[in-house]
Order: structure tokens, then C-alpha cells, then sequence
């Protein structure tokens, strides 16, 4: 029931990591791995221990995708913004060096304390 909710309300849900490295191994370099993994309706959010990876599913037949990569070394700032009592989404924006930034936007289920404390680890190393 929450998935579908946060599909709803264009939110993001987490999903198995061994799920999307079966289907996206093509995607990591030597070395790299999956960590935390999210879907939103047929999108992908998804967190290696090297950069964030943002899977933009385009088109009817969801053949096109654009695949945004940002290494964490290149993550300037960001911060997060927890769901209250009215809202249903949890957000994060991130500030890329050489300007321009991105907003993720996940589901109340989501703990983004633990999205966080992903890209702490890695940005702050």
C-alpha cells in the first residue's frame, strides 16, 4: 500500500539492492557495488559506494533511459527535509561543484536519515 501511495505522490520507495545489481551490473565500474537502491514508478535512484546514480526511464515503450552519474567528490553540499504530519515525502537536494544541483524526493516508509548517513560516509571521506 505504500509504494503505491508514494508512486502517487511521485515519492520514492526503497528496493532489494540484489534486485537492481542483477539488472544493472553493466552500469558499475571495477570495484564499485550497489548500496542502497529506490524506485519511483519505472525511475531509479540508486547508491554505490563510488556516486549516486539516477536512471530517468523516458518514453511509452520505457525503451530511452538517461543516466545521470554523480561522483561524490563532486557532491558540494546537501541536505535533507523529513516528512511531517501533512506531508507524504521526504526530500534531499544536493549541490554538484561547478553549480546546478538535484532534488530526490522519497516516501514517508523511507528513512532518510539513512540516506543521509550513505552519502555522509562517502562526500565527507
Amino acid at each position: 500500500m505504500m509504494k503505491f501511495l508514494n508512486a502517487l505522490t511521485g515519492s520514492a520507495s526503497e528496493i532489494d539492492v540484489q534486485e537492481v545489481t542483477a539488472e544493472h551490473s553493466k552500469l558499475l565500474a571495477e570495484g564499485e557495488r550497489f548500496e542502497r537502491a529506490y524506485k519511483l514508478i519505472r525511475d531509479l535512484i540508486l547508491f554505490t559506494n563510488k556516486r549516486l546514480i539516477r536512471i530517468d526511464i523516458q518514453g511509452l515503450s520505457g525503451k530511452k533511459a538517461e543516466y545521470l552519474s554523480v561522483p561524490y567528490q563532486k557532491i558540494a553540499y546537501f541536505s535533507v527535509t523529513t516528512a511531517g504530519t501533512i506531508d507524504v515525502d521526504a526530500e534531499l537536494r544536493l549541490g554538484i561543484a561547478g553549480g546546478g544541483g538535484m532534488e530526490l524526493r522519497f516516501g514517508r516508509d523511507i528513512d532518510i536519515f539513512k540516506v543521509q548517513a550513505i552519502l555522509a560516509a562517502y562526500v565527507m571521506n
